[in-house]
């Protein structure tokens, strides 16, 4: 008998339409022949399945089910897919665990200690991954010009510390920028980060583990058009993205080791994805770790798949059964 789906997409940020478009990417590489397939739309307290004739009918959130006619239907397992809270920070996957339904990602700490920037890469910098000086905004805390420059310096990113698809990022070159920058990150998040600018390759690398198998993916390397690998650069094609990427052989085992460290650090669960900076003299930054990474066809993570010469439904296939 084969298992019921559920690609949970949506959520309650700036990422709704694009956790849309990797819920569409995910329902067309799932096995159909294994599994029964709904996307489940959510937005705040609106939860509802979308039915093959194109109509949708809502979820009972009691116990993640819905009806479909006479039928009561309950899913066996949750593919997550928000980018964003509640998907990425934890809050679904506490929901899940109480149901006693298995998902794809990682769980509510994992989830939870991803999703704030800041927090992560302070975390993981104890185990000795090089990260920027950065510094952290809670809303209502101010800070003035000069901290910034003394601190952190120029040019420096200022972004929402919650967050994702480079929604309310700036790129800060002058003092002036800097408030105004500060204030359009309040808006995507209660947290501002300000973090020092690393001129280098930015690179992306994928991984996943099994209980009987370990992968991590070839590296990808990010070449934007842009100022920096902004919204258009990751969603409207301004960008190059060459797997694999450009890069020594012995860069390419140190940033695939390292990857695969910080999952079993963070003892994540599916498919992560992590972005570095390489800086001078081969230096391996950490950016930030991606617990439900973007699933569109033309995602960093199905090109990396392609790259390793896998095929996307066998990579979706371990990552359901690997739960049962």
């Amino acid at each position: 008998m084969k298992r019921t789906i559920a690609i949970v997409a949506g959520g309650d940020t700036s990422e709704f339409e694009v956790s849309l478009r990797s819920a569409q990417g995910i329902y067309s590489f799932i096995d159909k022949e294994k599994y029964t397939l709904y996307i489940v739309e959510m937005h705040g307290t609106d939860w509802h399945v979308q039915l093959p004739d194109g109509t949708t009918t809502p979820v009972d959130r009691n116990d993640f089910s819905f009806r479909l006619g006479d039928t009561k239907v309950t899913f066996d397992f949750a593919y997550i897919t928000i980018h964003g809270t509640p998907g990425e920070d934890g809050r679904l996957q506490g929901y899940f665990d109480m149901m006693h339904i298995p998902y794809s990602c990682c769980g509510v700490l994992a989830a939870a200690l991803t999703y704030d920037k800041f927090a992560c890469n302070q975390y993981l910098n104890k185990f000795g991954v090089s990260i920027a000086d950065s510094l952290m905004l809670r809303r209502g805390q101010e800070i003035s010009d000069e901290a910034v420059i003394e601190k952190i310096g120029l040019p420096c990113f200022i972004k929402p510390n919650l967050g994702g698809s480079s929604f309310g990022v700036t790129k800060v070159k002058t003092q002036e920028q800097i408030q105004p920058a500060i204030a359009k990150a309040f808006e995507e998040a209660p947290e501002v980060m300000v973090e020092a600018f690393m001129p280098g390759t930015e690179i992306t690398c994928g991984c996943y583990k099994t209980k009987d198998k370990s992968v991590v993916f070839p590296i990808t390397e990010v070449v934007t058009h842009n100022e920096y690998f902004d919204y258009d650069a990751k969603y409207n094609g301004q960008v190059d993205e060459i797997t694999p990427a450009r890069i020594p052989d012995e860069l390419r085992d140190r940033v695939q080791k390292l990857t695969s460290a910080i999952y079993d650090i963070l003892g994540a669960s599916g498919i992560i994805r992590i972005d570095y900076i390489i800086t001078e003299g081969g230096k391996v930054n950490l950016l930030e770790v991606n617990t439900t990474p973007g699933m569109t066809a033309t995602s960093f993570i199905p090109q990396q798949v392609r790259a390793a010469g896998l095929d996307i439904k066998d990579v979706m296939t371990d990552i359901i059964e690997n739960r049962f």
